[in-house]
């Protein structure tokens, strides 16, 4: 996918983002033998007219051959969608429904699947015309759980044909995010650093996720760099470097290492994902890195989330984890920032206070040291690291990207495994405010409506680690439908709760 043919920065501005599935979604239509065929199949008619008319056709596949009424149909829809190429169900019910053979469709349906019904047309034809899908929905929803199967269901699960449309829609980035899962390698280079126990990945609960984990040796990658002095492509990469820089680009004299560099962890990619279709990358980035690979891997991280190819810092693997979820839900980059320091009181009464509905302790600065793609920075610079200049010398830790980030909605998320193998996951919408940082890295203010009481009784309380994936723009509804559809349980997934609402730990009396 990426070996000998580098995905240019121009290429990236316009193209979707690679390394991620592409959905199509099986519609089958079911129903119950005691009641009119003709609903479901007028209604599904209906149903795909109202999709298409609306979003991209390409996204579902009508399931021609037969509207389930049987295990026999059952089996022969699944042939069909399965022969079509779909990778996703939804599961209409255009009448009652039968109750078995449309659980048995999730059941047999190697990917996500969804439940939908039909709402009732008009009050003019209730007799012949009555399908009593509200009440199917019910039994449908009892056989899924006789049987542990996994479904997802909407909110308001029964609607017309032009509300099941957009439901269907609202599933695709949640199907998208499962089906990618299951197909997903991270690929991880060295332990995490000393003093970051707190970014400890348990595998076993990757297995459970159908993720596949292959962790190498920082020598493993020093060698494969080294083996890259001198490629032909290093030119080539250097060039779109510039580009993407520009006025930015301050430190010219490192593009060359940065590109090999690249180019070596685009061919491990290639090299290594094996049997799977999609990667994720967990990566070392100090102590020892700076003073042996000369430069550090913020930029070049950067970009290969940029292309879709979600790369953590200090080795955090569940952090690449959320990464890759929040770009397969969110079609878009994502980054992944430390949860770092208070903005300070003089700050916020200049700059925020009056002006933003906030108080001080819903905002924070959302920081890391260059690993935020250009397409999400305000502006860039191409930047020492500062931090970890203060020990080494300079000229070893170029190569990080620095600017504000863009202004505009966010969703800050992560799923976690604890240490004792457990998974759970937190989401909390908000925005990144259009002020000024006046500080360096990649950093943003950011605001979240009780973000003081979220700190505590959610991050601190669930002893989060201190790194935060973010996704651009409101995506916690997809998200928290993609944590539960995998396992993660719903008291376990934390949210900002609103004023007035307490949390669990949170003293009355405070």
């Amino acid at each position: 996918m990426f070996h000998g043919a580098l995905v240019s920065f121009a290429e990236r501005r316009v193209i979707k983002m690679k390394n991620m599935p592409k959905v199509k979604i099986g519609i089958v239509a079911v129903s119950r033998d005691c009641f009119p065929e003709s609903l479901s199949v007028n209604r599904r008619k209906a149903l795909i007219e109202a999709y298409k008319a609306k979003y991209d056709a390409e996204d579902i596949y009508e399931c021609p051959v037969c509207i389930v009424e049987s295990e026999i149909h059952m089996v022969q829809a699944l042939e069909d969608v399965k022969k079509a190429g779909c990778n996703a169900l939804v599961v209409y019910l255009g009448n009652f429904g039968p109750e078995i053979s449309e659980t048995l469709l999730a059941k047999h349906f190697d990917g996500p699947s969804m439940f939908v019904a039909a709402a009732e047309e008009t009050g003019d034809n209730l007799h012949q015309g009555r399908g009593d899908a509200y009440c199917g929905m019910l039994n449908a929803s009892y056989n899924l759980k006789l049987r542990n199967i996994k479904a997802y269901i909407p909110e308001y699960p029964v609607g017309t044909a032009e509300e099941c449309a957009d439901m269907i829609k609202e599933f695709v980035p949640i199907a998208k995010a499962i089906v990618g899962l299951k197909s997903l390698k991270i690929i991880s280079f060295g332990p995490r650093p000393l003093n970051f126990l707190a970014c400890n990945a348990p595998i076993k609960q990757l297995y459970n996720l159908g993720v596949e984990i292959e962790e190498n040796s920082e020598l493993d990658l020093f060698e494969a760099y080294n083996k890259h002095a001198d490629d032909p492509r290093i030119p080539d990469v250097v060039k779109d470097m510039e580009a993407e820089l520009g006025a930015g680009n301050m430190k010219p004299e490192i593009l060359p290492k940065l590109a090999q560099y690249e180019i070596t962890l685009l061919d491990w990619v290639e090299q290594h994902k094996g049997y799977r279709e999609y990667v994720a990358i967990a990566g070392k980035c100090w102590p020892a890195f700076q003073t042996q690979f000369g430069f550090v891997p913020c930029y070049v991280n950067s970009r290969l989330t940029g292309m879709g190819i979600p790369v953590s810092c200090e080795v955090d693997i569940y952090g690449a984890l959320s990464e890759f979820i929040g770009t397969a839900v969110s079609d878009d980059i994502v980054t992944l920032l430390d949860i770092n320091n208070t903005v300070p009181a003089d700050m916020f009464k200049e700059s925020i206070d009056g002006k933003f509905p906030y108080t001080q302790k819903d905002t924070f600065m959302g920081f890391h040291c260059g690993n935020t793609c250009s397409k999400k920075l305000a502006a860039c610079s191409m930047k020492y690291q500062m931090i970890m200049a203060r020990a080494l010398p300079e000229e070893v830790t170029q190569g990080t990207l620095e600017g504000d980030i863009l202004p505009g909605d966010i969703t800050f998320y992560r799923l976690q495994s604890t240490a004792d193998c457990k998974l759970r996951a937190y989401i909390a919408q908000g925005e990144v405010l259009p002020v000024a940082t006046k500080s360096f890295g990649g950093i943003g203010i950011f605001a979240i409506n009780e973000m003081g009481r979220f700190y505590r009784h959610v991050l601190i309380e669930c002893n989060y680690p201190h790194h935060g994936a973010v996704a651009f723009g409101n995506h916690g509804k997809a998200l928290y439908e993609v944590f539960k559809y995998i396992g993660v349980p719903v008291e376990e997934i934390g949210y900002n709760q609103p004023a007035g609402v307490r949390y669990p730990t949170e003293n009355p009396f405070a």
